[in-house]
């Protein structure tokens, strides 16, 4: 015999649609208590996206707001109020953070360069930046800087053994846009150089000038530098010359002590007739070097740096130079953050690498 239909307790609904809305956690369930994150994962966006969209921001699109805004609701998800107020106070500010070793590393000419035009955008938009260092063996600290609820998310300058930190980090959905090589495998927006293709430029010229004996300097362990080393070696490789070991000299960037690693290879007096070094800063060293010695550049021996720093132009000689164009590279840095603090998907700006020819190999 079927049963009585009973009456749904007061205020109840029993519409499909009502059955079939996610259901919220029970008042006071801490233990169910829906995150931010949650919603983020089932709208399939950013969580930094869902912040702004809860907090009214205009920089979400209407629809958007609205279909978060309905989804927390039906969540029943409660905003903590002085997070919010948290965010509030500091989501126009913009975390700039430099991996590496060195404590000379910020001053660096081209880093300045990159910095000033990461700046300057941000001005544009009204925000602000907030510049860290980090070294290695201090992964947490890098999640730390956008987990404090500080910054709307992360410039990261360099990936020298973060490669894998920076992917988990950007699939764990914080917002980021890094300076360094473009590597296929990257989970994160990523602006960087031909470096390949600068490689093979510069190594070419020198070949074209008569060059046979060109040594590299740089440390082949940096993405970037790795990368500038294959163009090295497939310009040798199409000029049918082979690469030396007693060539290469490796250095890192930032190494107060680089013009004393050139003289210390020069002590060993090699057989070369030019340098292609991977960084202005190395090549500005090794010309001061070969002077002291009374080799003359260009006519013994000739030399191109990397990035084409400002000072590069004004050297006596003037220094030959792959640029790096850091305007571009500091403005693309902030709109691929922008992109992915808005719930795009995420994607890389490789700038072309322009050999600028000078008294330094001519």
């Amino acid at each position: 015999m079927p049963r009585k239909a009973t009456s749904p307790p007061s205020g109840a609904t029993t519409d499909a649609a009502d059955q079939a809305r996610p259901r919220g956690p029970e008042p006071g369930s801490a233990r169910q208590r829906v995150q931010m994150a949650d919603i983020a994962r089932m709208a399939g966006v950013s969580a930094s996206t869902v912040s702004r969209a809860l907090s009214g921001s205009p920089l979400i699109p209407e629809a958007t707001r609205l279909r978060i805004t309905e989804l927390a609701r039906s969540l029943n998800y409660q905003i903590n109020v002085g997070a919010a107020n948290l965010r509030k106070r500091d989501t126009r500010t913009v975390g700039v953070v430099l991996l590496g070793e060195s404590l000379q590393a910020i001053s660096d000419p081209f880093i300045l360069s990159i910095l000033g035009a990461v700046g300057d955008r941000l001005d544009e938009l009204d925000m602000s930046l907030l510049l860290s260092r980090l070294k290695h063996g201090q992964p947490q600290q890098l999640a730390q800087r956008y987990d404090s609820g500080q910054v709307l998310g992360l410039i990261v300058i360099g990936q020298t053994g973060w490669h894998d930190e920076l992917n988990r980090l950007a699939a764990r959905g914080v917002p980021m846009a890094v300076w360094g090589a473009c590597l296929s495998d990257a989970l994160y927006p990523v602006v960087g150089g031909d470096n390949e293709q600068g490689g093979y430029l510069a190594t070419s010229h020198l070949i074209r000038r008569g060059c046979q004996r060109i040594a590299f300097f740089g440390d082949r362990e940096h993405p970037e530098v790795a990368l500038r080393h294959q163009g090295y070696l497939r310009a040798l490789a199409a000029a049918g010359l082979t690469a030396d070991a007693a060539l290469y000299l490796p250095y890192r960037f930032g190494d107060e002590g680089i013009r004393a690693t050139v003289d210390a290879w020069l002590d060993g007096q090699p057989e070369f007739d030019a340098v292609f070094a991977a960084s202005d800063v190395a090549a500005m060293a090794t010309t001061a070097a070969l002077g002291d010695r009374g080799l003359r550049v260009p006519q013994q021996v000739k030399v191109v740096g990397y990035d084409d720093i400002a000072l590069a132009g004004h050297l006596r000689p003037s220094l030959s130079s792959v640029r790096q164009p850091a305007r571009e590279a500091g403005r693309a840095l902030v709109d691929l953050l922008m992109e992915v603090a808005d719930g795009k998907k995420h994607r890389t700006v490789m700038l072309p690498a322009v050999l600028v020819e000078r008294e330094s190999s001519r």
